[in-house]
């Protein structure tokens, strides 16, 4: 074959140069980390087989800085053209700039979608989100976060994610489960009438012979119940749902769900939810496992204010300062040994005040805990009657 004919082979790829040049620089290049000219030449000919002259790597990004700001601006090709060539200094109006001081190409970071600190936010997300799986968060962020920004700000975002260290669930099938749940309490599916309807599923513990894979609570007896809301709180998915049996609202960890599947019976509990603020109901019993709901007032230093707003909630709670280091809240929380728990964190800083019923509950659960202690189990020999005094979380 003659030389030219050879020569004019390989420029076939011409016409979608600037395209894998835009390409090329979106993923290598940001502020602070540039390509020469001589760079993206080697790229196109080593790893795309195109063959590059200088002058027309600049053709190229005069290109594809025209064609963007066209569409940005929503005017015409020969406008964008005669705006650039009016503002040559004016590097915001640029997908790719040339930095004159460094002689490289980079994209500017006004013309990525999105901002990179907003980038790192989400990250940090689902890093520090429980309820997905670690391989899972990795592969977001790798593949599909991770393509917002160049390789060089993917590689900061993910040492700077995987600091947060958190244990993460090993279901693999949340996302799916979430689907599930969505379809169900769903009123239109594909634009057609769809009545809620009721899940069932499996619920999943863990186990000390089952340490890495979660076992079912109630082996060939799946949970079935009427799903009304989903909620993310500390790190965790939860589905708040009417249960039949116990004719009530129980909260439900979406990750520790296997086997999420639609019954094609129709939902009941709307009554039940309608009476609560689903705020509120949320912030009051999540993290404390449903209990008989009282009104409580406790007495709490000053400094803790924020964690009780925080937990608790203003609606429908009353604050009132006792003195100037003191504060007393009054609310409507469902007693558990988890609520006794969460306040026997603060120790002598946090005083039930009343009823006086949860005063003696709180006291009893003081008096179970100790008495766990009163005898040390032997190295070969665990005391039973400690063992016995502790009680199972409720099965949810």
């Amino acid at each position: 074959m003659p030389e030219k004919e050879a020569a004019r082979g390989k420029r076939e790829n011409q016409k979608i140069k600037p395209y894998v040049v835009l390409q090329y620089l979106v993923k290598e290049t940001d502020e602070d980390h540039l390509k020469t000219a001589s760079e993206i030449i080697a790229f196109l000919e080593v790893d795309c087989g195109i063959e590059a002259e200088r002058r027309s790597i600049y053709k190229d990004i005069d290109a594809i800085n025209e064609v963007a700001l066209m569409l940005q601006n929503g005017c015409t090709i020969d406008e964008a053209k005669a705006e650039l060539e009016a503002n040559k200094e004016d590097t915001s109006i640029r997908l790719v700039v040339y930095d004159k001081k460094r002689k490289g190409f980079y994209v500017s970071s006004a013309f990525r979608q999105y901002d990179f600190n907003d980038i790192r936010l989400l990250a940090e997300c689902v890093y520090s989100s429980k309820y997905i799986a670690e391989g899972q968060a990795k592969r977001l962020v790798d593949h599909v976060i991770g393509d917002f920004v160049s390789i060089h700000q993917a590689e900061k975002i993910r040492h700077d994610a995987f600091l947060t260290d958190r244990v993460k669930t090993n279901n693999r099938h949340v996302f799916n489960n979430i689907s599930k749940i969505t379809e169900a309490m769903s009123t239109r599916i594909e634009g057609k009438p769809h009545v809620p309807e009721k899940i069932k599923f499996s619920y999943m513990k863990y186990s000390i012979d089952s340490l890495n894979e979660q076992v079912e609570r109630r082996p060939g007896k799946p949970n079935v119940i009427s799903p009304f809301h989903l909620i993310i709180d500390n790190g965790n998915y939860y589905l708040l749902a009417f249960n039949r049996d116990e004719q009530k609202i129980w909260t439900y960890r979406v990750d520790r769900m296997k086997d999420v599947r639609l019954t094609g019976e129709p939902r009941e509990g709307d009554d039940e939810f309608k009476k609560i603020d689903i705020r509120t109901f949320a912030q009051r019993t999540i993290s404390m496992y449903s209990g008989e709901q009282v009104q409580v007032s406790v007495r709490s230093i000053m400094s803790l204010l924020d964690t009780f707003i925080e937990q608790f909630g203003t609606k429908d709670v009353m604050y009132r300062a006792l003195d100037d280091h003191h504060f007393k809240m009054t609310a409507t929380v469902d007693v558990s040994q988890q609520f006794f728990a969460w306040l026997l964190r603060f120790g002598k800083r946090v005083q039930i005040l009343s009823p006086d019923t949860v005063k003696q509950q709180f006291i009893d659960y003081l008096d179970m805990v100790k008495a766990v202690y009163s005898t040390v189990p032997t190295d070969k020999s665990v005391d039973k009657t400690a063992a016995q005094t502790i009680e199972k979380p409720a099965d949810k």
